[in-house]
């Protein structure tokens, strides 16, 4: 049986990234790191629609540095968000693009999170979303058998992963693009990941864009649901996964919705 936990509920970005942000944002705060200061951050997307959304209502300058290959919907969001938006030539997030934003930040005076290895943004999986899991779990007799979660900054499987192996039995699945491919809030390991060595990842499997988006579309006209890209991709493990180790209890983490991604879904249909 298998169960998926649709963090498009959360308000701002409508994914997953709405938590971490919300814990840094605050921890920083309450540290005096922000005090007024503009703000600047490196993201593919969510993590920066919910900076651009947060820095609105607690009066933040916010300015958000994008990869070249960000959806255009993105950008669309971020500049009605009222951020400024940067377009690099950087093609993924590595840490040649954090280190490139966080010396923007320190030249502008401005304040840096830094998703990428800010500890809150470990801290609130697994304080927060992997209790959450839990009590959805035992409200219909259930434990976890089996956890299927992207790799991005590796925040959240981490988290995840790390309070439920403290108290059961579970195998956990990461999920990462294949070999030059690019599929949004998810990134090959060989990127840097902060957090994913300090917990044990059973197994890591590889998935291309276009499985990601079939993944997607089936979910779609199955369910009714519209998941994101990396949502999509964690549909194909599952069902690679699920093949070798038939039943138990799956559960598979769904960051966003699709609608920031009509444009690939737009491509892949006229190409089909």
């Amino acid at each position: 049986m298998s169960f998926a936990k649709l963090e498009f509920f959360n308000p701002f970005s409508r994914s997953i990234k709405d938590r971490t942000v919300f814990n840094m944002l605050l921890r920083a705060m309450e540290r005096g790191d922000i005090n007024g200061r503009a703000l600047f951050e490196a993201s593919s997307g969510n993590t920066g629609i919910s900076l651009a959304a947060l820095s609105n209502v607690f009066g933040i300058k916010f300015r958000a540095y994008l990869p070249k290959p960000t959806p255009k919907a993105t950008q669309v969001l971020l500049r009605v968000l009222g951020a400024e938006v940067v377009v690099t030539d950087f093609e993924t997030i590595d840490t040649e693009m954090v280190g490139f934003v966080k010396e923007e930040a320190r030249k502008a005076g401005a304040a840096n999170l830094n998703q990428f290895e800010n500890d809150d943004n470990f801290d609130v999986h697994y304080r927060i979303t992997a209790r959450e899991i839990e009590e959805q779990l035992r409200s219909i007799g259930k434990e976890p058998d089996v956890l299927i979660a992207g790799i991005g900054t590796s925040g959240h499987i981490a988290g995840i992963a790390k309070y439920l192996k403290e108290r059961y039995d579970v195998h956990v699945v990461g999920v990462v693009p294949a070999k030059g491919e690019k599929i949004p809030g998810i990134k090959r390991l060989e990127t840097g990941q902060k957090w994913y060595p300090q917990v044990k990842v059973d197994r890591v499997v590889e998935v291309t864009q276009r499985e990601a988006i079939e993944g997607s579309i089936a979910v779609a006209r199955r369910d009714g649901l519209l998941i994101g890209l990396s949502s999509g991709a964690v549909v194909k493990a599952y069902e690679r996964v699920s093949e070798e180790f038939g039943g138990g209890t799956y559960v598979l983490i769904f960051p966003d919705d699709g609608f920031k991604y009509v444009e690939v879904f737009e491509g892949y249909l006229g190409a089909g």
